[in-house]
């Protein structure tokens, strides 16, 4: 990344430049993409309508933001996308220890050194991507952390107390001119808080108390979790008073766009062109990632479910990528190079979901497993409504009176299902037909497999069969 080539206050001066705050540059380059019609968070889905404008207005207001949502919502994601919101680069003095604007040195070193050197100054160039600083908010974080603290052993060297030379400066000093970011920050002390008022209103801060000021140049934005109001602590009110706008974030407000979010941040791709060693191929139907992002849906509204708080998107894609891992591992153990997965590999979600679906009374030990359970159900019987009814598979559950079972364990190869399949009348040509209602290959052994176990989930889901367990295999009977 080549920056450009003046070195010396003088050289800058003749360029052109002129100092601008990092507020005002943010606003610049928002309207600039704007105008040219650029997408300024790429990869964010589902904001476009909702949060981004509420983004973009607080930056064209210069305001400082706080990100309000529950989990998983992206607002990490978003804060550290801000930088690409800066210029790519700025010019700083060299010889001060924070980033000092050449023309307009604000402390007193850069005000020496320019006095001195004058013209002949040099200067540095820093990239947008040093300009972004983040803490994450923690008890244990003081005001020495953030603002600074006297350093002593530069007082030892015969400098005075009161000369800003002797402090040892904070983050939030050290990211002059750029972007200071704290996460969770109702978990930063009330006292720790308040220190932060004259940065948000005052542009300044004050270190032990002693007659020095550094007027900052520097935009806040910070994180919270509307639960961490109540429960693990508060923003004092003093504090939302200052910060300019309060931004609020939510979950994908429709399947497509949760699916979109899972497939593009899972890692689902197992034929060794991403790092993996398994060399096998794993092709996910659209009904099955259906279903995993219909498990999240329904545990969003679920009266068991903590809602306050939330089930976070990173639900979605850890069970997307449970269930293509046990499809791989059938692949492995059955020897196939290519595998889709089926309803049976839904069975393994329980460990990608525990933890992250937090229940609202402590019920007895099993009770989240079981939960877990229902909600997949649940969700098979929703995402296969939309597809068939249970009703005109008549023929083929009429066929199950008798003591009639179908093996359709995860550790049956895609062929053998199949085969298993023309024992019942009707069944392989139904599942051919859903297939191709669903646009998926229906002469395709390992996609028919897939479906025709949808196919039997569905009708296990809405009462026309059941379903029971023996020595480590599944069968379908009446």
């Amino acid at each position: 990344m080549s920056h450009p080539r003046a070195a010396t206050v003088g050289q800058l001066k003749e360029s052109g430049y002129v100092p601008c705050s990092v507020k005002d540059e943010l606003r610049k380059n928002v309207i600039r993409k704007l105008r040219a019609g650029e997408e300024l968070f790429p990869g964010i889905v589902g904001y476009r309508d909702s949060v981004i404008p509420q983004i973009i207005n607080g930056i064209l207001s210069r305001h400082d933001l706080l990100f309000l949502g529950l989990r998983g919502q992206a607002k990490t994601r978003i804060l550290r996308m801000l930088p690409l919101l800066l210029d790519e680069w700025i010019p700083v003095l060299s010889g001060t220890e924070i980033n000092d604007d050449p023309i307009v040195p604000m402390t007193k070193t850069g005000r020496r050194i320019v006095a001195e050197q004058k013209d002949d100054a040099a200067i540095e160039w820093v990239h947008r991507d040093a300009r972004y600083h983040e803490k994450l908010a923690t008890p244990d974080v003081t005001i020495a952390d953030l603002i600074g603290e006297i350093d002593l052993v530069k007082h030892a060297e015969g400098r005075y107390l009161s000369d800003e030379s002797t402090m040892h400066y904070g983050l939030i000093p050290r990211s002059n001119r750029g972007l200071f970011a704290i996460n969770e920050l109702p978990d930063l002390a009330p006292r720790i808080q308040v220190g932060l008022f004259n940065v948000l209103e005052e542009r300044d801060v004050q270190i032990r108390g002693y007659p020095i000021r550094l007027e900052m140049d520097v935009c806040l934005v910070f994180s919270a979790n509307p639960e961490d109001y109540t429960n693990r602590g508060r923003i004092v009110t003093p504090l939302k008073d200052r910060i300019g706008s309060v931004i609020r974030t939510h979950y994908p407000e429709t399947t497509a766009e949760g699916i979109q979010i899972a497939r593009e941040n899972a890692w689902v791709d197992r034929d060794g062109k991403s790092g993996g060693e398994s060399k096998i191929a794993v092709e996910i139907p659209p009904f099955m990632s259906e279903i995993v992002e219909e498990v999240v849906r329904l545990a969003r509204s679920s009266p068991h479910v903590s809602q306050a708080s939330g089930v976070s998107v990173r639900t979605s894609i850890a069970n997307l990528e449970t269930l293509v891992s046990n499809a791989e591992r059938r692949g492995l153990t059955t020897g196939e190079t290519r595998v889709v997965p089926r309803v049976c590999d839904l069975n393994y979600l329980i460990a990608s979901c525990r933890g992250k679906i937090e229940m609202t009374l402590a019920e007895e030990e099993g009770a989240e497993d079981k939960l877990i359970r229902a909600l997949v159900g649940e969700a098979v019987k929703a995402v296969f409504g939309q597809y068939g009814d249970a009703e005109a598979y008549d023929a083929i559950t009429e066929q199950f009176k008798g003591n009639l079972t179908f093996p359709a364990g995860d550790d049956l190869p895609a062929e053998e299902f199949v085969a298993n399949m023309k024992a019942i009348k009707g069944l392989p040509q139904a599942a051919m037909n859903l297939a191709k209602e669903m646009g998926l290959e229906a002469g395709d052994p390992a996609m028919l497999a897939s479906v025709g176990e949808f196919l039997l989930e569905g009708l296990y889901v809405n009462n026309r069969l059941s379903k029971y367990n023996a020595r480590g295999k599944t069968f379908f009977k009446r």
